[in-house]
């Protein structure tokens, strides 16, 4: 007995040596909160020296999740003892001495005698701070590795968008007039936007008028602005689109629409950088760039004689051709991995992906309204899917008819000779399309990431010599 008593002083003086070289935080708290106990790691962790927590309550340190937790208990002042829960883990942040917060890890207990009775609680805390540093840091580089895969909010790694993409910079850099011209949906005052961003005057203003949206009395009082008196309703003098741009860019969207009277006065704009407001006969000068844009063929429309010759000259200084989705069809996956991550940003849906047979759709549709109507197919899958993959029957209906016409083409017999020599090809054009990226290159053609891979070993491809990207 005498032999067991002494080995148990032993051992809690190894006890009391143990905890003061944990790594971890150790606070044990008696029932009424007050701290009764602390190791050397919580001394460094708190910033706070053992004879200043002794004998405080613990709410010394204003643990955020202890504070959220108190108010919402309308009994005990911790809600631990309330429970009497076994384990209790959770991150919080807690102040330091100096003031500052910390990041960190407590697991609690209450701890009983043999009788069930309460005696207290222990808590154990591990600083986190460097851990969730790296883990935001993490967020910060995912978030930054998402925008590198576009240009400028434009997704596009064809040949075809990487040259609209280097004029594009070209252009920001000059002051001449930018015209910018696509089917609609492709994107054109994305374009308008990353120019005027790119460019020197990215600090000053940018200013966008849709020239469809108004009647032509209302759009001239929009872009010259007018005095007093002008007409019926002007109360006041307004400063008008021209002169809030000025030594920025105005966009002029859907200029295919300006009525022919307008046409005249923008001419004169662009020719002096002069203007006068409505109703106003003192000439107002301006610094600015001309950003025009338009998805009609311009062309057509002076042979009919609604487009002045004169002004699509002027503004058609340095023009950018937006290519439409069915010209650049490769970039489909790119935009659909795009669109379904801002999705999940933003609904916090588990789905990340489309199935092979919805992407094989993706592939084959001519997608007649462009990145728009991409867009728009993929939120409606996106509401609809249950799972973590949008599959075919999540689709619109258009695009299930689709479907049905594909795999309704009969082919005839193919020579396995040719059917290898054939696959060999594709996956070659797939890996140059997808710039050596095997998981793009299996969508692109509806398969696996697997597949591809041991297709390349079987016809024997090379990344750095079959593939040129």
């Amino acid at each position: 007995m005498v032999y067991n008593m002494l080995k148990n002083q032993r051992f809690n003086i190894y006890c009391k040596d143990i905890v003061e070289i944990m790594q971890e935080g150790l606070m044990v708290i008696a029932e009424d909160g007050t701290i009764q106990m602390v190791n050397k790691a919580l001394e460094n962790i708190t910033g706070y020296s053992k004879d200043e927590i002794l004998g405080q309550r613990c709410t010394i340190f204003r643990c955020d999740a202890c504070k959220a937790v108190r108010e919402a208990s309308s009994q005990a002042w911790c809600q631990l003892f309330e429970k009497k829960e076994q384990v209790v883990k959770r991150k919080c942040h807690l102040m330091r001495k100096d003031g500052s917060y910390i990041t960190v890890l407590k697991t609690a207990t209450v701890l009983c005698d043999d009788q069930g009775q309460t005696m207290g609680a222990v808590e154990i805390v591990t600083d986190i701070s460097e851990m969730d540093r790296l883990d935001r840091q993490l967020r910060q580089l995912s978030r930054t590795l998402d925008e590198e895969s576009n240009f400028q909010g434009i997704v596009g790694h064809s040949s075809r968008m990487k040259k609209v993409f280097e004029l594009m910079e070209k252009a920001a850099q000059s002051d001449f007039p930018v015209f910018i011209c696509g089917e609609s949906g492709t994107g054109k005052e994305l374009v308008a936007q990353a120019i005027h961003s790119l460019s020197p005057r990215a600090e000053q203003p940018y200013i966008q008028v849709n020239c469809a949206a108004l009647n032509e009395s209302l759009l001239e009082s929009e872009l010259f602005g007018h005095v007093k008196g002008a007409f019926t309703g002007a109360l006041q003098h307004r400063k008008g689109r021209f002169e809030a741009a000025h030594k920025g860019d105005i966009f002029l969207d859907e200029i295919g629409d300006l009525p022919m009277s307008m046409q005249v006065k923008l001419l004169r704009v662009l020719e002096t950088k002069t203007f006068e407001r409505v109703g106003d006969n003192q000439s107002i000068s301006v610094d600015l760039r001309f950003i025009t844009a338009t998805n009609k063929n311009l062309p057509e429309l002076i042979a009919r004689g609604d487009f002045r010759e004169d002004l699509f000259y002027r503004i058609n200084v340095i023009p950018i051709y937006l290519p439409a989705l069915r010209e650049r069809i490769e970039d489909v996956p790119h935009l659909v991995d795009f669109f379904i991550k801002r999705l999940s940003r933003k609904n916090r849906k588990n789905v990340h992906e489309l199935s092979n047979e919805a992407m094989r759709i993706f592939m084959h549709y001519s997608w007649p309204g462009n990145v728009r109507e991409l867009k728009s197919a993929l939120e409606y899958g996106y509401v609809l899917a249950d799972g973590d993959m949008i599959q075919t029957e999540h689709l619109p209906q258009y695009l299930k008819e689709v479907d049905a016409r594909v795999q309704s083409v009969d082919l005839p017999p193919e020579n396995p000779e040719n059917m290898q020599q054939r696959q060999k090809q594709e996956l070659i054009d797939a890996l140059k399309k997808s710039s050596g990226n095997k998981s793009q290159a299996a969508r692109l053609l509806g398969i696996n990431r697997v597949t591809v891979l041991n297709r390349m070993r079987k016809y024997g491809i090379d990344l750095q010599r079959d593939v040129v990207y």
